[in-house]
């Protein structure tokens, strides 16, 4: 439960999930209490399905968290979800620690990169592109956030239930699940099993869905450890968040309550099994200061890539680690940006809108895009490990050196930091979607647009890209807002014919749709014509000043699936080829590759 804490904050150190029955019958069973599957049960929830989650375990607990910064994009499905200030409000540690992440010899130590503290200024975001900053907050307050969150909804959420067996018919799906405790059996009837049961995923398995990439060949661990009051070193309001580089510690340290701080350790061999003592020495070093520390939880972690072949075979859908688990840093906003471009689907396929060939889509969809950041994030954390041995080679000043020779060597080290030290704008906000059945491009866009980048982001309103966001209404209201949950048809334009086509279509289908109309000179700039079509998750699926031959009917019949690729007697994919460079595409056909041990 949470807790108030010294500071006036909440400290969730551990968040029980009810003791629940799962229910009989449901439209989407969610394995898996995590962040991404409670964030599943809110999305789909929220657009009506009845949905019901189950986890093997029966808590989980702030000292094994694992993911703590949410970027921008991430806050924008804070936002929408109706649950960011809630999630603002459930602190862990005060947030006027968050001082920007501080590039330093140690938390006591020497700033390596100046870094310009936040202001106390009114608020501007630091880019024209969104409306939100990025976010501090361990993974148990999201949990707790999301389980609040569906209790109002009436969601079942059971913690001590494992899943056992998956028996698919042709109009549904069986789940057998048993209790941890009981050994009780109970058969779940659905129309889908989303499975967001991590790395190890049992759904995973179950289904018979194989993993593509590189298995590691070292291994890290994560640690989590516990401080006495350490104020009067560092201050009352140290940095939350930092990178520290010296001869014995490197990479985060990172406060998750006023008294846990997380800090890395290795690279160490597979086999090697360090002493609690060896850890302890590493955490000490990265706060720079000899100080009583006790070792809370150490979790390992890999610098790897590992791939489902697929993240939709027959009625089981994959996200989150369940679907992909690479190199550490941003893995689990890729979940939820996963639950935002399934649960649309999946409403409208089990709301009758749309055939379940567009569930194809999610998986050419989601699958190219987290081939292409896992790919970003090993080369990224390879040249931080050359970087690093490059630095200890040429030696890195005691903290305690004040001597003219230790500021030249640290002003040196800073500015090697630095060269490699790129935005991720690209990471964060270029999702493009440019292989996807489900989008009408552009005649010869997906030749001619800019090659994805992980340093750049520049708005793009074309199919397959996030829709450009701006406020709409000058009391703070956002495009985004607005756009709901529903597709939308952004009105650039006088000529209304485009509009009232595509309005009696959704009509005629019953389909949720909303019109905006967009008067402002800035938009129309951006937006570069007269009617942009946008799909509940925000990404750009049609625009044009006029409609093709075929109407607006046949625009919404290729967004919603209907016509495109269909699922093959395994349930893979279509013709549609996907997977990043040098992974080989596939075209609808499941390479049988056994890939070892789970990471």
């Amino acid at each position: 439960m949470s807790e108030l804490s010294v500071t006036g904050g909440r400290d969730v150190h551990t968040v029980r999930f009810p003791a629940a029955t799962p229910p009989d019958t449901v439209d989407v069973l969610i394995v898996g209490a995590g962040p991404v599957g409670l964030s599943a049960a809110v999305e789909l929830a929220g657009r009506g399905l009845h949905v019901a989650v189950v986890d093997r375990a029966r808590t989980a607990t702030l000292v094994r968290a694992g993911a703590m910064g949410h970027t921008p994009r991430v806050v924008e499905h804070f936002r929408r979800w109706g649950l960011l200030q809630r999630i603002r409000d459930a602190w862990t540690y005060p947030p006027e620690w968050n001082q920007g992440t501080r590039l330093v010899t140690s938390l006591a130590g020497h700033e390596l990169v100046p870094q310009p503290r936040p202001s106390f200024s009114p608020r501007t975001t630091t880019t024209s592109y969104a409306s939100e900053e990025a976010l501090r907050r361990p993974q148990t307050v999201l949990q707790q956030v999301f389980l609040d969150r569906l209790r109002e909804q009436g969601v079942s959420v059971a913690g001590g239930w494992e899943l056992r067996a998956l028996r698919e018919h042709a109009d549904g799906i069986e789940a057998e699940v048993v209790g941890v405790d009981s050994a009780e059996r109970r058969t779940v009837r659905a129309a889908y099993v989303l499975g967001t049961d991590g790395g190890s995923s049992t759904t995973r398995r179950l289904a018979g869905i194989d993993r593509e990439g590189e298995h590691a060949t070292e291994k890290r661990l994560r640690l989590i450890v516990r401080t006495g009051d350490i104020s009067d070193r560092v201050g009352a309001a140290p940095s939350g968040s930092n990178i520290v580089v010296n001869q014995k510690a490197s990479g985060f340290l990172a406060a998750v309550s006023t008294r846990e701080w997380r800090v890395y350790a290795g690279p160490y061999p597979l086999a090697h099994e360090p002493t609690e003592e060896e850890l302890l020495e590493i955490g000490r070093a990265a706060f720079g200061f000899d100080l009583d520390l006790e070792l809370v939880s150490a979790t390992t972690f890999y610098h790897a890539t590992r791939i489902a072949e697929t993240f939709h075979r027959g009625r089981v859908l994959l996200a989150g680690d369940a679907a992909h688990v690479r190199t550490p840093g941003g893995n689990l906003g890729e979940g939820f940006g996963d639950v935002v471009n399934l649960g649309w689907k999946l409403a409208a396929v089990i709301g009758g809108h749309a055939p379940r060939s567009l569930l194809t889509s999610y998986d050419e969809e989601r699958r190219r895009h987290n081939w292409r950041i896992a790919d970003h994030s090993l080369q990224r954390a390879r040249r931080t490990q050359a970087t690093l041995a490059e630095i200890r080679r040429g030696g890195i000043p005691d903290d305690a050196d004040l001597g003219p020779e230790a500021a030249r060597r640290r002003q040196e080290i800073g500015e090697r930091l630095s060269q490699d030290r790129n935005p991720a704008a690209g990471v964060t906000f270029d999702e493009r979607y440019d292989a996807s059945s489900a989008i009408w491009y552009e005649p010869g866009q997906l030749d001619s647009e800019p090659r994805w980048r992980a340093d750049v982001y520049e708005d793009d309103p074309r199919p397959g890209h996030r829709a450009p966001d701006g406020h709409v209404d000058p009391y703070g209201g956002t495009l985004h807002d607005r756009l709901g949950g529903s597709l939308a048809l952004l009105v650039l334009t006088e000529d209304r014919d485009v509009e009232e086509a595509f309005v009696a279509e959704a009509a005629a289908r019953a389909l949720p749709f909303a019109v905006i109309h967009l008067t402002h000179p800035e938009a129309r700039a951006v937006y570069g014509t007269g009617n942009v079509l946008v799909r509940p998750d925000q990404h750009v699926a049609w625009r044009g000043t006029e409609l093709p031959d075929a109407g607006a009917g046949a625009v919404l019949d290729r967004v919603l699936g209907v016509g495109g690729s269909q699922e093959t007697d395994t349930g893979t994919p279509g013709p549609v080829a996907v997977g990043g460079a040098g992974h080989g595409a596939v075209h609808g056909a499941i390479r049988g590759v056994e890939h070892g041990a789970e990471l």
